[in-house]
């Protein structure tokens, strides 16, 4: 068997935490290192391992050799720390929103390209394995054709003193934030991503950035997708996915998902709902099998470089109330 993988976490707050869960529950990777400029936190992450404490990504560069790292700074350093450790020869999983804009995307994808080494972004619903299978069935055909996708991540967060809520940070608001996860589940189920519309509701909690938004999408093949966005409102679904086709419909939900054909009543159930651990571990143990070449990566460096791009239409289109194209994707023939 393979000796796992040793891994330097680059940035010990919260979402880190799922990953140092991840790495412990897997048999593929190890954390061998963590960074974050308040040593305690740093410590905090390595405790119950051989992992080691740092407070700057040079010191841990200068005393460790990690195969990979995962990075969970906020996104406003993603491009610097990810091309620093591209050019060191470091496989890299960075948290979304991969960059604020597209160029520094596009740096980082360049870096990894040079440095022939994997770039992958974190998108942790990609993994849960309700979305695979549901992603299966609607390509399948069992629901006809598709026409209509729609995906909710409304629920309301107390947003004060939050880096997401800052625009230098951040980027933006809800949208970038988790509209990130939107587009590339949208990506996901129907393709490339034409065009899109983005409106904003009413700002409650963050007067800097959008709280609450609303996307409209057309896909390449022309299926429409709606996304409803909310850091405020909580809309109370049972699902957070619904696709509709001219045969069927399917669900994807927090508890457990299901499918039926229009023709009859009876709802066929799969999978167990969301688990986030699950999703987590499985999205470490696919990026320590493509550093392997045992599998493909599920997002490719040019599926991350693709939701920049989209997120970063979407607030052109906010901006000017508009549906904004989105370059360099063509119509379907």
């Amino acid at each position: 068997m393979n000796e796992p993988l040793s891994f330097l976490l680059v940035g010990a707050g919260g979402i880190a935490q799922s990953y140092v869960q991840a790495l412990r529950s897997t048999p593929l990777g190890r954390l061998s290192a963590a960074v974050d400029i308040r040593p305690a936190a740093a410590a905090a992450a390595c405790e119950g391992t051989s992992g080691r404490a740092f407070t700057s990504l040079e010191g841990a560069l200068r005393e460790m050799k990690p195969d990979a790292a995962i990075v969970c700074t906020p996104p406003s350093t993603h491009a610097d720390i990810a091309v620093r450790l591209l050019q060191h020869g470091v496989h890299v999983l960075c948290e979304k929103p991969l960059a604020l804009d597209l160029g520094n995307a596009e740096r980082m994808v360049t870096a990894a390209s040079s440095a022939r080494r994997l770039l992958t972004m974190g998108s942790k619903f990609r993994y849960v394995a309700d979305v695979v299978e549901a992603q299966r069935i609607a390509a399948s055909g069992s629901l006809g054709d598709i026409i209509l996708f729609e995906n909710t991540f409304t629920s309301r967060v107390d947003m004060s003193g939050r880096w997401n809520a800052d625009p230098l940070v951040a980027g933006g608001g809800v949208l970038i934030d988790n509209g990130t996860h939107s587009v590339d589940l949208v990506r996901y189920f129907l393709g490339p991503i034409t065009e899109i519309q983005a409106v904003e509701g009413k700002r409650v909690q963050t007067p800097h950035v959008e709280d609450t938004a609303r996307l409209f999408v057309r896909s390449v093949e022309g299926v429409v997708a709606n996304v409803d966005l909310s850091w405020t409102l909580h809309k109370e679904r049972d699902s957070y996915i619904d696709v509709y086709g001219s045969s069927g419909v399917l669900r994807v939900g927090w508890k457990e998902s299901k499918h039926r054909s229009y023709a009859s009543p009876a709802w066929t159930v799969f999978g167990k709902g969301y688990d986030k651990l699950t999703a987590f571990r499985a999205q470490v143990e696919n990026f320590c099998r493509a550093i392997r070449g045992e599998e493909s990566l599920l997002i490719t460096s040019e599926d991350a470089l693709a939701s920049v791009q989209v997120i970063d239409a979407a607030y052109q289109s906010l901006r000017r109330n508009v549906w904004v194209r989105v370059g360099g994707v063509k119509n379907a023939a």
